[in-house]
């Protein structure tokens, strides 16, 4: 049985590990939108089909769109308290998180009481630029504005819908009015079925924009969180992301009992994090009660003069409370204080035994570096 365990340890390793090459073979890389999907599908915000291929042409669902924007905002793992109702989703159905968050993030508007949402309609242009521009703080301008700044390039300036005017003129302001690239004068076309390729433009400007400005809420949900806890010294921070370097030494509490007499090599054990641990800053890197899993590197038992006890653990993975699970490489090596007198004993009658009991403490050496976002603790692969 601890043999199949490790095995499972070692394959779900190499599940997590393995990252998969991006290229869709019907996106040129002189496609007009090959960068922003190319760095979309890198941060999972995007997918391809099962036979490959991206389909830039295709249409998306509103559906498809309201977990696309709420992934691009990194706020997927955001937990909605008093969800909207609408006649036509259930709590069941596979994006009615994402358009729950949608609406709280101000992403899209309210809709009356019993108001459908039409989840499999295709969304308009006008739609998915209207939620990239709700996404952010910007200034105030009048519908006379919006036409002005609308009327220099395009062609049907005159035909955008009322309720998109202002929305419209704001995505121009910011360089984000999305248009396939033609030799006729640009037209927002705001009634027109997105494509996957427009989609994916749309969301990339936006992501750009939010890191800038983005509105009230995300503001607040894209705070790096703060909290008290074990420091890491040498932990640093650029923007919204932590890194912890390799080499740091962190302490972490087993859930069961090891020992170098009894425990075998390969033996898969679990820990976690005792408190969060944070920046000097009190920024939180790795939080409370993050699981940690791996297995017992090198087991020897401790024998009268001829060795002591050897127990050193090789950490695998680790659970964030995000329920993300990744990558987390690390050794530690079960030691005993000994004064000078036990430091003589033991270098030369041996027989040294080690163990830690359940909730004892083992110092873990990361093996690589670990970069976390600071505002929802996912930590980058």
């Amino acid at each position: 049985m601890k043999h199949l365990l490790k095995l499972a340890l070692s394959a779900l390793i190499a599940i997590i590990v393995t990252v998969p090459a991006i290229a869709y073979p019907d996106v040129a890389s002189d496609h007009w939108a090959a960068k922003q999907i190319k760095e979309l599908t890198e941060k999972g915000v995007i997918i391809g089909y099962p036979d490959g291929t991206f389909k830039p042409d295709d249409n998306v669902s509103r559906a498809e769109f309201a977990s696309m924007a709420i992934k691009a905002l990194g706020q997927e793992h955001t937990t909605i308290a008093q969800p909207v109702q609408f006649t036509d989703i259930e709590p069941g159905f596979w994006a009615y998180d994402a358009i729950q968050k949608a609406l709280y993030f101000d992403l899209i508007s309210c809709p009356s009481e019993g108001e459908p949402f039409r989840p499999d309609d295709t969304v308009t242009r006008g739609e998915s630029i209207s939620v990239a521009v709700n996404a952010l703080t910007t200034e105030q301008i009048s519908n006379i504005k919006a036409k002005e700044v609308l009327s220099k390039k395009y062609a049907d300036a005159n035909k955008v819908p009322e309720w998109f005017l202002i929305p419209a003129g704001k995505a121009e302001i910011l360089n984000m009015l999305v248009t396939i690239p033609s030799q006729d004068k640009a037209k927002i076309e705001a009634d027109r079925p997105a494509t996957r390729a427009e989609v994916t433009a749309i969301l990339f400007n936006m992501m750009e924009q939010a890191k800038l400005n983005p509105n009230a809420k995300l503001a607040e949900a894209m705070r790096k969180k703060t909290g008290d806890g074990y420091v890491i010294e040498g932990a640093f921070v650029q923007g919204s992301i932590g890194t912890i370097p390799a080499g740091t030494i962190i302490p972490v509490k087993l859930s069961k009992y090891i020992s170098s007499q009894t425990s075998e090599s390969g033996e898969i054990y679990t820990a976690y994090a005792p408190e969060n641990f944070i920046t000097k800053d009190k920024y939180i890197l790795i939080y409370k009660g993050s699981n940690l899993k791996g297995q017992l590197l090198d087991v020897r038992s401790g024998k009268w003069f001829v060795r002591n006890g050897v127990l050193v653990l090789d950490n695998s993975l680790l659970t964030t409370n995000n329920d993300q699970t990744v990558s987390f490489p690390g050794t530690a090596e079960v030691t005993k204080y000994r004064n000078w007198f036990m430091k003589i004993v033991r270098a030369t009658l041996k027989g040294e035994k080690l163990n830690v009991e359940p909730e004892g403490v083992v110092y873990l050496k990361l093996l690589k570096p670990i970069k976390i976002d600071l505002t929802n603790g996912w930590i980058f692969e």
